[in-house]
């Protein structure tokens, strides 16, 4: 074998058309007596790579107002266990972006013609959150019948158990997706000695039969797209979603 044939080159994109992101969190909850928010590198990771691609982005949450990171994925929380969350880090500390958890836009405020896709995140407070807020889910249906990049992650996609579209039909009916597994939800209840959920996302995406609900083995990065729907597992699959969003809308 020749020198020449050890040679790897790589090449990327730089440029991307202009777009316009909605990235959405959920507002405060409360679980098993603790306060809850959602999952740091569920929200900035993507918004830092839809900000490398030059794309507008904005931060939303149902309620709007202050917002908060989960403790256990709060790189600054030294009990947490993401310590080495460089991007969250960066995020909270910039001079404007950091910002923005303190004050976020309301749903009631967000026009889906204004953007291109919407990304939601997940974390401790959605099952709680996002199952009852029926403004919520008409507001993801919006965004998918417009034609709209519609990205769940992780606890996010608890959404597609209960968003209905125009014609009364589930979101999640004919279509492939992923979100947080069983698998995953017992390692949770393993480290706090208890069942810390009242239910899972697979569980009940199991009962509908007519969804295809698909997970990998528990923290395996796993994202899927069907359509204009995008889906992954957890939070080390939120790159996945972010890049499956980027090439969408390059499309």
């Amino acid at each position: 074998m020749s020198e020449q044939n050890n040679v790897i080159r790589i090449h990327g994109q730089h440029t991307y058309p202009k777009k316009k992101v909605l990235c959405l969190v959920s507002n405060v909850a409360t679980l098993e007596g603790m306060q809850v928010g959602f999952f740091a590198e569920e929200m900035t990771r993507p918004f830092f790579d839809f900000v490398n691609a030059g794309y507008d982005v904005d931060v939303a949450s149902p309620n709007g107002g202050a917002v908060v990171f989960d403790g256990h994925s709060n790189p600054e929380n030294p009990n947490g266990a993401y310590p080495n969350d460089l991007i969250s880090i960066g995020f909270v500390h910039h001079t404007t972006f950091g910002k923005w958890m303190e004050n976020t836009i309301p749903i009631a405020d967000i026009n889906v013609a204004d953007y291109d896709a919407i990304c939601v995140a997940g974390g401790g407070a959605p099952l709680i959150t996002f199952k009852d807020d029926v403004k919520l889910h008409q507001l993801i249906a919006d965004f998918y019948e417009a034609g709209k990049i519609t990205c769940l992650i992780c606890h996010g996609t608890s959404l597609l158990l209960w968003t209905k579209l125009s014609d009364g039909k589930l979101l999640a009916d004919g279509k492939t997706w992923t979100g947080f597994a069983d698998s995953e939800e017992e390692i949770i209840n393993q480290m706090f000695g208890k069942k810390v959920n009242e239910y899972t996302i697979e569980t009940e995406a199991r009962k509908n039969p007519n969804t295809n609900f698909e997970c990998a083995p528990a923290l395996e990065p796993f994202a899927v797209q069907d359509g204009k729907l995008i889906t992954a597992q957890q939070q080390h699959s939120s790159y996945l979603a972010s890049q499956l969003v980027i090439k969408a809308l390059a499309e």
